[in-house]
């Protein structure tokens, strides 16, 4: 049995806007359409999650051969693989952080 939904979210919309929402509810009720947009809103796509977890991957990568480079420290192929398959691995968790994480500071790290 589905869980009841006992709690409700109202909004003021112009003529235009409200026009703007039937059209694209289509068959459904403005409600059902406006809460399933809102939850679909709520979480990352899939493409927002590999965007990001490449960036972020890209990110440590780059950060760490720098730092090599300015402590003037060989970088050897080994290295640099080690670099990578670390990022690979904490990418995508670090990915799903960001994405999830609702805050008003920037985040740190």
């Amino acid at each position: 049995m589905p869980t009841p939904r006992t709690r409700s979210i109202s909004t003021k919309v112009t003529e235009e806007e409200y026009a703007q929402f039937e059209a694209l509810a289509g068959a459904q009720t403005i409600s059902e359409w406006a809460r399933e947009v809102l939850l679909r809103a709520s979480k990352p796509s899939p493409s927002d999650q590999t965007i990001v977890a490449e960036l972020l991957a890209l990110r440590m990568i780059l950060v760490n051969v720098l730092f090599s480079i300015a402590n003037r420290e060989p970088l050897t192929s080994e290295d640099m693989q080690d670099m990578i398959n670390r990022a690979d691995a904490s990418k995508l968790a670090k990915a799903l952080d960001r994405l999830t994480t609702t805050t008003t500071e920037p985040q740190a790290g």
